[in-house]
Order: structure tokens, then C-alpha cells, then sequence
């Protein structure tokens, strides 16, 4: 005769019931449900740190350019033939580095400047930032 421990032993060895499975997909599920949003919001922060970047630099390259030739330059393609960037950027939101919208003004940054130009640049994007505004505004 069989003693009641090696019945229970015996259907151990069967495997998982249907309720065990589905607590366990049901937390997977959860654990899920918060990670993914997580993921996403911090994949949208690093591309907004490197636009962020991208126009920071870009501005200032615009600034030197200007006090060391004397006039803006007319495209941002006279930053990488200057030498002052080896290309330019992509921007991370449209994911091209044909996109970038360059500001030209007519204002002349110093008493020896001979030809206005670029003075800004702007993103080309016309998504919004997760503080709510739009990133070509930045």
C-alpha cells in the first residue's frame, strides 16, 4: 500500500497547475505595465539631453564663427566647411541632419561684423517635449 507522502510526491512531479501559471503571468503583466512607460519616458529624456546638447553647441559655434570671420555664417553647412564641426548633428527627433532650422537676422553681433546671417538654429521637429513645449521652440 502506498503511504499519502508519495501520492503528494507524485503529483509534484507533474507540473504547475493553471492557477500557479496564471498568477504568474498576472505579476509579469504588472511588472510590465509599469516598466514599459518607464522605459519610454526615459528614452524620450536622453533624446531631449542630446537636442539640448546639439543646439548648445551649435549656438556657440555660430557665436565663434561669427567674431572670427567677422560676418554670420549663411548656412550651417559653412560650420563644417570652416572646420568649426565635422558634420552636423542629427537631430534625435527627426532622425536627419537636414532638418534643422536656422534663424538669419539682420543684427550684427560686433562693431566689425560685415555680413549678418545664422544667429540661432532650432529643431525641425514639431513634437512635444514632455515639459510641454514644442522642441522646435527651443
Amino acid at each position: 500500500m502506498l503511504s499519502p507522502f508519495a501520492c503528494s510526491a507524485s503529483r509534484s512531479r507533474r507540473g504547475f497547475t493553471l492557477v500557479e501559471l496564471m498568477v504568474v503571468i498576472a505579476i509579469m503583466l504588472v511588472l510590465l505595465s509599469i516598466g514599459i512607460p518607464i522605459y519610454r519616458t526615459s528614452v524620450v529624456r536622453s533624446q531631449e539631453a542630446v537636442l539640448r546638447d546639439d543646439l548648445y553647441q551649435m549656438r556657440s559655434l555660430i557665436n565663434q564663427y561669427t567674431l572670427d570671420k567677422q560676418q554670420a555664417p549663411q548656412s550651417l553647412d559653412d560650420l563644417v566647411t570652416a572646420g568649426y564641426l565635422r558634420q552636423l548633428p542629427v537631430d534625435p527627433f527627426t532622425r536627419s541632419d537636414k532638418t534643422w532650422v536656422p534663424v538669419t537676422d539682420d543684427t550684427l553681433m560686433s562693431v566689425d561684423q560685415q555680413q549678418p546671417g545664422i544667429v540661432d538654429v532650432h529643431s525641425g521637429s514639431r513634437q512635444i517635449s514632455l515639459e510641454g513645449t514644442a522642441y522646435n521652440t527651443w
